[in-house]
């Protein structure tokens, strides 16, 4: 039997090689270096390189062989206050060094991390607290005021920097299974209530030691970590260095912002860097043509959609020797796709590629029946796999069947579709689409298409109910470099690349967009108030009693106020259905004979009453006005669109306020 991708281009064998493709041979993971726990892994390592770099921030360095007799001291003191049965411990640090001691302290007393972070709001870090049941906060001198605060009655606390140093520093040496919890985990709640997750320690060092491998982990490798320690994404760079030799950086971006991080992975050498887009998006941007990043080996990009901006942004900045990596994954899953971004790659015409399954994955695309369907159709995307996480259980000492578990599959909530090859396209969130006036939208799609505009840095697209209970699309947009961007101007560009009822009919010009860990946090966004939009033309009031009575249907039909002579019906959010409303309205109001295209030729409240004026002697009949208003509310929208699309082809990209 011939050898798969025997016939690879020269190219492709590049790729392969480097471990990223499917038709590359994966060598697997020895099942003795993954049924482990991850103290004694990482224990192997310290034996190993006890004087290579571990971990290092700005502030100060712990080799392997530091930075475990510091693991060791807080897990005798836990161990002293807590006694060695398995509950989950709740770690209150700044983003730097000292949570990295703490954490394998946690592991090695045989305890499960919960990670808090001080730039929560206290509410949401009690809620954690509470629904973990953790009996013990560890916190250090700069967070103790904090841990004090945010500490109920049941909860004891303990300061790391009083840990005397006559606590032993030798491994406790506890018999703990891979089968048994290492951390707690709170998704980020950006899409609906958070839940909490529990990783057992197999999920996590199968998935460090494959990263190494796919990745190419070597001892001299310098990763970053700027994700929280209580997100599932902190666990790509934090577990394939420590597991695999290699250095873990942590940098505070909430502290320090995004600017300082190019002389930060310059001064570091850092060679793996690995970020939400946004986060890479902003330091591309930030680099002069001075900017030495020549260490960089690796970018690996996930938590978002990647759009054709950073991938332009990539070719732009950095050589083709920096691997470009897009994966996706969730706190259930880690990561389950990816891919690498080769010379000749071209995004598809719709969705965000993500690549091939993961070793240790099986991805499938299923129907609402749960039957996987046909190559290119779409569909939610599951995975199976023996390594899956699981909702947090209230008995927390129970361990999970490693045999039950093989057997998981996971409904992930996202959209997708693969391809003939197994290449996987992630079309968008179950809970981001939505049925506007009939249709099926992906809010995902507007992003990107507004992500490609000039003066777009960022974007979101949420579906809002109004008073009538239909659901209408809100565009939230970030300019760049403080452009006056105008609905007009966005509306227009939209036009040429997505269908009309996909537009927005509200946008937002925000300052920036909420995050929670570096990615959208949508529930944070604020609820769009019916008010005039920034249109590129001033407001200007009507002047006489048609205009005002064009005025007062608009606002009804549109819920926007107040609204100008020369506004534009479409700029303002209208689309078919309430152009047939407004019709309607008009027709019952002015009782006339009026041709319907007529009435957008020129669709502002200045053309229309224009029209309104040149038709004002031909009156219709009570049985004629009965039928017209009949023929028009029963048009379907789709009837409409057809309806009106020759009169707004024409118009796109001109000036319509005339």
């Amino acid at each position: 039997m011939r050898e798969r991708g025997a016939n690879l281009t020269p190219e492709q064998k590049m790729i392969r090689e480097k471990g990223f493709h499917p038709s590359g041979r994966f060598a697997g993971v020895p099942e003795e270096q993954v049924e482990t726990s991850i103290a004694e892994r990482f224990e192997k390592i310290v034996r190993m390189e006890p004087e290579r770099l571990a971990v290092k921030d700005k502030n100060r360095s712990l080799t392997y062989d530091q930075l475990n007799r510091a693991a060791n001291r807080i897990a005798h003191a836990v161990l002293a206050e807590r006694g060695d049965a398995s509950e989950p411990i709740a770690l209150l640090f700044q983003h730097g060094i000292d949570m990295i001691p703490a954490i394998l302290g946690v592991l090695k007393a045989g305890k499960f991390y919960l990670g808090l972070d001080p730039s929560f709001p206290q509410d949401k870090n009690l809620r954690m607290l509470e629904d973990s049941g953790a009996g013990l906060i560890l916190a250090d001198y700069r967070n103790w005021e904090l841990a004090n605060d945010t500490v109920e009655k049941a909860i004891s606390l303990l300061n790391t920097d009083e840990i005397a140093s006559s606590i032993p520093a030798e491994n406790p040496n506890l018999a703990i299974t891979a089968d048994d919890l290492a951390c707690l985990l709170y998704t980020s709640g950006s899409t609906g209530k958070p839940k909490g997750i529990v990783c057992p320690h197999r999920n996590i060092v199968f998935n460090g030691v494959v990263h190494g491998y796919v990745n190419h982990i070597h001892t001299d490798d310098r990763l970053t970590l700027f994700h929280s320690i209580g997100f599932g994404s902190s666990h790509i760079n934090l577990y394939q260095s420590l597991l695999n030799g290699a250095s873990i950086h942590p940098f505070d971006i909430k502290l320090e912002g995004v600017l300082p991080i190019a002389p930060w992975l310059h001064e570091e050498q850092i060679t793996v860097f690995h970020s939400t887009p946004l986060v890479f998006r902003q330091l591309a941007e930030s680099l002069s043509d001075h900017t030495d990043l020549s260490s960089l080996r690796l970018i690996n990009l996930s938590g978002a959609p990647v759009s054709k901006l950073e991938i332009d942004l990539y070719r732009a900045h950095f050589p083709a020797t920096t691997v470009f990596e897009i994966s996706i994954g969730s706190t259930e899953t880690h990561t389950f796709s990816s891919f690498i971004v080769d010379p000749g790659f071209r995004l598809p015409d719709s969705g965000v590629p993500v690549g091939y399954p993961r070793p240790g994955r099986e991805v499938l695309v299923l129907d609402e029946s749960g039957k996987v369907v046909e190559p290119g159709q779409d569909g939610e995307i599951a995975v199976r796999s023996r390594y899956l996480n699981f909702p947090f259980p209230r008995q927390t000492g129970a361990a999970w069947n490693s045999k039950s578990a093989s057997e998981q599959m996971y409904l992930t909530g996202d959209i997708g579709r693969m391809m003939h090859d197994g290449f996987l396209v992630h079309v968008g969130r179950k809970d981001f689409v939505a049925k506007i006036r009939g249709f099926r939208v992906s809010v995902v799609e507007i992003e990107l298409a507004l992500m490609e505009h000039p003066g777009v840095m960022e974007a979101a697209v949420v579906p809002w109910g109004n008073d009538e209970g239909e659901k209408q699309l809100a565009a939230y947009v970030v300019p760049r470099n403080q452009s006056l961007l105008t609905v007009r101007e966005i509306v227009g560009f939209l036009r040429n690349k997505l269908p009309a009822y996909t537009i927005p009919s509200t946008f937002l010009f925000l300052d920036s967009l909420p995050q929670t860990n570096g990615k959208l946090d949508r529930r944070s966004l604020p609820r769009p108030e019916r008010v005039r939009p920034n249109l590129g033309n001033s407001y200007v009031s009507p002047t006489n009693a048609t205009e005002r009575r064009l005025v007062a249907a608009w606002e009804k039909v549109l819920d926007i106020r107040p609204i100008g002579i020369h506004d534009n019906f479409f700029d303002l959010g209208g689309h078919s259905l309430a152009a047939m409303r407004v019709v309607s309205q008009v027709i019952r109001t002015f009782q006339l004979e009026l041709p319907l295209q007529s009435l957008f030729q020129s669709p502002t409240i200045a053309g229309m009453a224009a029209v309104i004026m040149e038709h004002q002697g031909k009156p219709l009949g009570k049985e004629d006005l009965e039928r017209m208003l009949g023929e028009i509310e029963a048009l379907s929208d789709e009837e409409a669109q057809h309806l009106l699309a020759d009169e707004t082809k024409s118009k796109r990209g001109g000036d319509r306020n005339e």
